[in-house]
């Protein structure tokens, strides 16, 4: 067999961080392989979800030998796992000595969506998040989050005869991903690949606040589903709700969505709108929700342009926010209906596991002072102290 040497001071490349160009050119210059072999080691990863080279049993001994001196597969631990007693199933991975995310996977019916996280903690401060309470710490590489798939694709299976697999994919965890967006968009690449978990363009859905640049940017680079952290339909209200609106007003935020709908050939976009009572939850507020999305529906020529998704408010440790009773939101809903809009009242998954929308938390260790601040305010509340790992 060829000797390999090996460089101890160099570290190994997490085979994880690669999309399939990214593999081939890994395979071409740094181990001097053909292009075939780069392909065989990522159906090993992302099919059988096999780690070990000495395991990948159609490898010669000489590219193993390769392998194990400059490569790695690794993924993240889970530090525990929760099912909820509605099937959702969350995850708590560490992603270093003193920080962790979340990850949720949620079956319905003939659909199973993991919702997957893109930074440790958020920067940004939307009000009625928990992840904002958490602050920030850093980005999550293409390992980290293409990882999280990985250890839900494994649980679940995800071969088509078994009833709980994976479907789809929204990127609504943990963090901003326009923020993260060369590593966001690199693994949702691997998601979409053949080679990777094979998922559908349309089944790959990136939820942003509003970082209208990188909005314009994601539309020259990919083709997934574009969701929209709404929440209102004036800017007062939502620079409240969402400060990030402060830099990029809802007409600037709208503009891009257009553009991003016209280069997706009128692809739809989603507008998420999370209710909370008697702050966006009134008729006034659902009328003029209704006219952004005419108006969007008619800039782009194009019935259900804009689709609403509505989310009642779930509630976490120390928060103002309170959820709307069913009446005031069939209320909303029918008010939405009765302008021509379809918007279906998405349904409260995992909250017995803190696992649902908007109640993510991890281990965060806060680089801005953020889950000092939320500690603080708890304690003057005479509430508990927050438990990450809840």
């Amino acid at each position: 067999m060829t000797e390999v040497a090996i460089d101890a001071t160099v570290a190994k490349q997490n085979l994880l961080d690669l999309d399939r160009e990214g593999m081939e050119r890994f395979f071409a210059e740094t181990l001097g392989e053909k292009r075939f072999r780069a392909h065989q080691i990522m159906k090993w990863i992302h099919h059988r979800y096999v780690t070990d080279f000495n395991d990948m049993t159609d490898l010669g001994k000489v590219l193993r030998a390769k392998l194990e001196a400059h490569a790695e597969v690794r993924v993240p631990q889970v530090q525990f796992e929760k099912p909820s007693t509605d099937g959702t199933h969350k995850w708590l991975l560490a992603m270093d000595g003193k920080n962790a995310i979340e990850t949720v996977y949620i079956p319905d019916k003939n659909r199973g969506t993991l919702c997957v996280s893109s930074q440790v903690g958020c920067a940004l401060n939307c009000q009625f998040c928990s992840t904002a309470t958490q602050g920030f710490n850093r980005n999550l590489s293409t390992a980290e989050i293409i990882g999280q798939v990985w250890v839900a694709a494994r649980h679940l299976g995800n071969v088509p005869h078994k009833q709980r697999r994976l479907t789809n994919v929204v990127m609504m965890g943990m963090g901003e991903p326009l923020m993260n967006f060369d590593n966001v968009v690199r693994a949702m690449s691997i998601m979409r690949d053949d080679l990777g978990y094979g998922l559908a363009n349309k089944r790959v859905t990136l939820s942003t606040a509003g970082m209208v640049p990188m909005i314009d940017k994601l539309a020259e680079v990919s083709d997934v589903s574009l969701a929209v952290s709404l929440h209102a339909a004036n800017d007062a209200l939502r620079t409240e709700l969402v400060p990030l609106n402060k830099k990029y007003p809802i007409a600037e935020l709208m503009e891009a969505c257009v553009r991003y709908a016209q280069r997706k050939r009128g692809e739809s976009i989603t507008f998420e709108y999370t209710l909370m009572r008697d702050v966006n939850d009134q008729p006034q507020h659902a009328r003029e929700l209704a006219r952004l999305m005419r108006e969007f529906d008619n800039r782009l020529q194009m019935k259900d342009a804009a689709k609403v998704n509505l989310i009642p408010f779930n509630p976490f440790p120390g928060t103002r926010y309170e959820r709307p009773d069913d009446a005031t939101i069939r209320r909303f809903q029918k008010l939405l209906n009765e302008s021509g809009r379809i918007a279906p009242v998405r349904r409260t998954r995992g909250d017995d596991i803190d696992a649902a929308c908007g109640q993510l938390k991890g281990q965060v260790a806060d680089r801005t002072r953020r889950q000092a601040e939320h500690l603080k305010r708890l304690e003057s509340q005479g509430g508990p102290g927050v438990d990450a790992a809840a």
